[in-house]
């Protein structure tokens, strides 16, 4: 075929996009900034919504050999270590939703899907590429690099994350990423330094006033993910805060929390390094010309960027990616017809828009949750008790993705 998508980022997102696109015969080339592809941060977690297209695309041996597969969530007091809720994963979660909850390490999952891309001709990934600008006409888009390459294309998603430049030629000016005023504390350990006690195979979450803690095992479960995020300024010295990570220190963490528990004390106290992930937002999404616009289209954060409080940012750009698939799988399979770009990014922001936006406002929705202070924490705690599994499983979520909206009559 001679159509050929320019992705503009080499994420997550970026690969999942050539990936899905790929599979149905449409090329494309991927625009990376980096010297060399790779992730950074730490861990993640997918809900079966995830891994329900990595399947698809036969990736669940790759992914079983570098993920891990907890039995159950735990939501426990950060303060009294009383537990407070928990969801049964593993064989439970396969049976509501016919597959598994996978949590893994960023850099793993963008190997996996690294590893597939390989396997396409269909794709080619350029290093040393950002994009500074693009122009978008009647039969194409092209795209202006920062060392004034310029590359053509029949379309143009954008990828490339919080900081969008896409996005900010697509939508026009707009207020930049907000600082949510939370701080995020990431570390990894390996399994024998996390304390006897709290090595089972499972995702733990302290939930505190103006705080709350995370981990769950990595790497077929050889290593731990921690992530304790905490309300608070930078403090001075910090500078660009678009940086993924920010040298931190232990003592600023354990002053940050205040009193905790001795479990969750413990598990902190074997993390050896912390980096430090100031989180910016931005307002969910109001409409589906915030996702795609003629011949361009968002996906992923530079679309919807969203607060870590719901585990789906990683999950969302691969569903975005899996759809664009599907809506493109009928022109693709027929190489004597040009795709109606216009026609099939408008139907994949109409698919798209509406639950991107719902996770973004439940992410931030649980973040007030998490860190609930006096009446409502006290509300909280007992809604958890009484209601349980029901209160935390989300089958609308872990069901999708969902099938991409009707082609319009004409």
């Amino acid at each position: 075929m001679n159509q050929k998508a320019i992705i503009a980022g080499g994420g997550i997102g970026g690969l999942a996009c050539a990936l899905a696109l790929a599979r149905v015969g449409v090329r494309s080339v991927v625009l990376e900034q980096a010297e060399a592809l790779g992730e950074v941060g730490a861990g993640l977690q997918l809900g079966p919504n995830a891994t329900r297209v990595l399947d698809e695309w036969g990736l669940t041996e790759a992914l079983r050999a570098c993920a891990a597969y907890p039995e159950a969530l735990y939501v426990r007091d950060a303060h009294t270590a009383r537990q407070l809720g928990h969801l049964r994963l593993g064989a439970m979660c396969l049976a509501r939703h016919r597959q598994h909850y996978a949590t893994l390490h960023r850099a793993d999952l963008h190997s996996l899907l690294l590893g597939a891309l390989r396997r396409w001709p269909e794709v080619q990934v350029r290093l040393g590429a950002r994009l500074a600008s693009y122009t978008s006409h009647e039969t194409g888009v092209r795209v202006t690099l920062d060392n004034g390459d310029t590359v053509t294309g029949d379309a143009l998603i954008g990828c490339d994350g919080l900081w969008s430049r896409v996005r900010e030629q697509l939508l026009g000016p707009q207020p930049a990423p907000r600082a949510t005023g939370h701080l995020a504390y990431r570390g990894m350990l390996r399994v024998p330094q996390m304390p006897a006690p709290l090595r089972a195979n499972m995702v733990t979450a302290w939930l505190g006033p103006r705080l709350h803690v995370v981990h769950y095992p990595v790497s077929q479960g050889d290593w731990i993910n921690v992530v304790a995020v905490v309300e608070g300024a930078l403090k001075p010295g910090h500078h660009d805060p678009r940086q993924w990570t920010h040298e931190a220190h232990a003592a600023d963490l354990r002053q940050a929390l205040g009193p905790a528990c001795e479990d969750l004390m413990a598990v902190l106290a074997a993390v050896p390094e912390w980096t430090l992930w100031p989180l910016h937002e931005r307002p969910p999404l109001r409409g589906a010309d915030e996702q795609a616009q003629g011949r361009v289209a968002l996906l992923g954060d530079a679309a919807h960027p969203m607060r870590p409080y719901f585990a789906q940012g990683a999950a969302m750009a691969i569903e975005d990616a899996w759809t664009l698939g599907r809506l493109l799988q009928p022109d693709a399979r027929n190489t004597e017809r040009d795709i109606d770009w216009p026609a099939v990014l408008a139907r994949y922001a109409q698919t798209r828009w509406q639950r991107n936006a719902r996770v973004q406002q439940l992410s931030r929705r649980n973040g007030t949750i998490f860190h609930a202070q006096g009446p409502l924490r006290w509300a909280r705690d007992r809604a958890m008790g009484l209601l349980g599994e029901r209160l935390l499983d989300n089958t609308w979520l872990y069901d999708g993705p969902p099938e991409p909206a009707a082609e319009p009559h004409p």
